[in-house]
């Protein structure tokens, strides 16, 4: 029988593209890593990897032995969860991806905040704004920002984000302040993942497909065009607080938001038994965020200047 020891060999291969990464990760030579996958692919009688002196990549049969083997080893940690769920101790590794930009502000800060109350815990971050995978990468928690579609994970909501339409006071001066949406079309539209734009206003929900003079997949690479002048945005305030407050963005067309259901989550799979390192980190960002975050505070939101937020958990909610 297939040990557990040995899934989790393989699992590591996949996820860090080779055997000598794997082996770095899990302190064996690659020596023993190859010869570990070796003995497995004989158990199976089938080749799990394609070989050549460059390049690993999974066969038909690997890829599909992998999807299952993912499954496996959550169970595993599952059952694992269950038996220790009475203790209050985290340890182990944590794995979380979240957007570059929200894990720049609003994770890395408080890292060692976190790892002081857990010192049994490591953290591997993959901060990127492609929407991975998590299944299948191994990944225990994913931050996503946006509204969730349906699907088999499991979701709680760690606090509101409300995205505005800015510029900066130069290039308006030069380009002029758009009083409708309608004048969008008239003016430089920095876009972030193609995406159509769902905003309330006066007349109800509206959907904007503009299309922009800078089109590009990194939320960090829309920002510096945003402060350099180069257009017109819809940034949410968690990531222009800062910019706002010193009067070094402008925001514009104040009669619209986008539309409510996009917030900050944490999303992971749908486990009955949530390990112990999984649950005390996802409580301790909402405990930071929470529904009136830090990164609100002082600015004018529905006519209103933010409340300082309290320190409380953030609502749970489920995809259906």
């Amino acid at each position: 029988m297939t040990s557990i020891a040995d899934l989790e060999i393989f699992a590591r291969v996949v996820t860090a593209g080779s055997m000598s990464a794997a082996g770095r990760e899990l302190d064996l030579s690659p020596a023993v890593v190859s010869k570990r996958i070796s003995h497995l692919e004989t158990r199976l009688g089938t080749r799990l990897f394609h070989r050549t002196t460059r390049q690993l990549q999974l066969t038909e049969t690997g890829r599909g032995f992998y999807e299952r083997v993912v499954q496996i080893l959550a169970t595993v940690q599952e059952a694992e969860a269950f038996v220790s769920s009475g203790h209050q101790r985290a340890g182990g590794s944590l794995k979380i991806t979240a957007p570059t930009g929200f894990s720049r502000l609003h994770i890395a800060p408080y890292l060692g905040q976190f790892l002081k109350q857990y010192p049994d815990l490591s953290i591997e971050i993959i901060a990127t704004d492609m929407m991975l995978d998590i299944v299948r990468e191994g990944i225990d928690v994913a931050i996503r920002i946006s509204e969730l579609d349906d699907s088999s994970l499991v979701a709680k909501k760690l606090a509101p984000c409300r995205r505005l339409f800015v510029a900066t006071p130069e290039y308006l001066k030069e380009h002029g302040t758009p009083k409708t949406l309608a004048d969008l079309a008239k003016h430089k539209i920095l876009i972030e993942n193609n995406v159509t734009w769902r905003v309330q206003g006066p007349e109800g929900d509206v959907s904007l497909k503009l299309s922009g003079e800078i089109k590009t997949n990194s939320s960090e690479i829309v920002h510096q065009a945003l402060v350099t002048n180069c257009g017109i945005a819809l940034r949410a305030t968690w990531q222009i607080r800062e910019e706002l407050l010193s009067k070094k963005l402008v925001h514009v067309l104040p009669q619209y938001r986008e539309a409510p259901g996009v917030a900050v989550y944490a999303v992971y799979p749908d486990k009955q038994y949530i390990p112990t390192r999984l649950r005390v980190f996802v409580d301790f960002l909402a405990s930071i965020y929470g529904p009136s975050p830090y990164w609100d505070e002082g600015l004018e939101l529905s006519g209103r200047s933010a409340k300082k937020p309290n320190a409380v958990n953030a609502q749970a909610v489920a995809e259906a």
